[in-house]
């Protein structure tokens, strides 16, 4: 890493600093300014995040897909500008802003292991962050390591602050998560990305294979972990954000298969997705990985 990446990552982050300060409300508005640039700017990125719309919605009419696209950007620049009230935002602040409903001590309250399902929208670091805030047990997740090694390390500090969390890499073995998991630690699991073909399996995502880790499955079978979904969405302007902590899934997965319960996290996943289109993670390449034998769809 060049020592201008370094020092624009720097200036990122004291501009983030700064603007954390200011009302929600400024920063909402600042967000959608930034998602608007990143809409002209980054058109690798809504390439991609056209291209999934048009794979997953192919019934809506065009002129709805656009909308949802240039909204989504809009989302997603907001996720980006309020990072920093959630990586320095007081808890006292936090708490004010976000609005918690649901079972949300079922953890707290269940004799046993508990895995939260937390999909990717734009809210995802704001799930986090409710976890430490609203509840006392401890959290364990699994995070991607950046490639920029001063964001890497801002984001682990901002995600670890209050002092009841754990995070692992993706690129590290799972003892580790497993051993926190069994001191009791609620694993906040995040199902929903590809990330290639091993441990996974092609399950249906709005009719599309979609290459889908098998994990989640496999760990609620065999640790015996009851599965509570988690939903965080960004509020308009300056109200905040929600996070539903949804009822728990006690017989997930049942008597079903490894690919079968996997497709219900699916099936799940879209009708949040349907809920809240233009929060969910578009820009990703959902359907990077295709089956043997099929065209790249990107």
């Amino acid at each position: 890493m060049s020592w201008w990446e370094r020092a624009a990552a720097r200036v990122v982050l004291a501009l983030l600093w700064l603007v954390h300060w200011l009302p929600l409300s400024v920063q909402a508005g600042l967000g959608r300014g930034v998602g608007a640039l990143l809409y002209g700017l980054a058109r690798r990125r809504r390439r991609i995040a056209e291209r999934n719309l048009e794979l997953c919605f192919p019934a809506w009419p065009a002129s709805r897909r656009a909308a949802v696209l240039r909204d989504h950007f809009g989302w997603l620049g907001r996720s980006l500008v309020e990072r920093g009230l959630l990586w320095w935002g007081s808890g006292e602040r936090l708490r004010r802003l976000i609005h918690v409903e649901g079972d949300v001590d079922f953890a707290e309250k269940h004799d046993g292991p508990v895995m939260w399902l937390v999909p990717h929208f734009m809210g995802l670091d704001v799930a986090g962050m409710a976890s430490q805030l609203f509840q006392q047990r401890r959290v364990a997740s699994i995070y991607q390591r950046q490639s920029n090694a001063v964001f890497d390390v801002r984001m682990r500090a901002g995600r670890l602050r209050f002092g009841n969390a754990e995070i692992f890499s993706r690129h590290e073995k799972a003892l580790p998560l497993v051993r926190a998991i069994k001191r009791g630690a609620v694993f906040l699991n995040l199902p929903d990305m590809d990330f290639g073909a091993k441990d996974a399996a092609f399950v249906p995502f709005f009719g599309v294979p979609a290459a889908t880790l098998l994990a989640p499955a496999r760990m609620a079978a065999s640790m015996g972990l009851a599965v509570q979904p988690v939903i965080a969405e960004m509020l308009p302007g300056g109200e905040g954000y929600r996070v539903r902590f949804l009822p728990a899934w006690r017989d997930f997965p049942g008597a079903d298969d490894e690919v079968a319960a996997t497709r219900r996290i699916n099936a799940f996943i879209e009708g949040e997705i349907e809920r809240l289109p233009a929060q969910y993670l578009w820009v990703h390449r959902r359907f990077k990985t295709r089956p043997e034998g099929q065209a790249k769809l990107y």
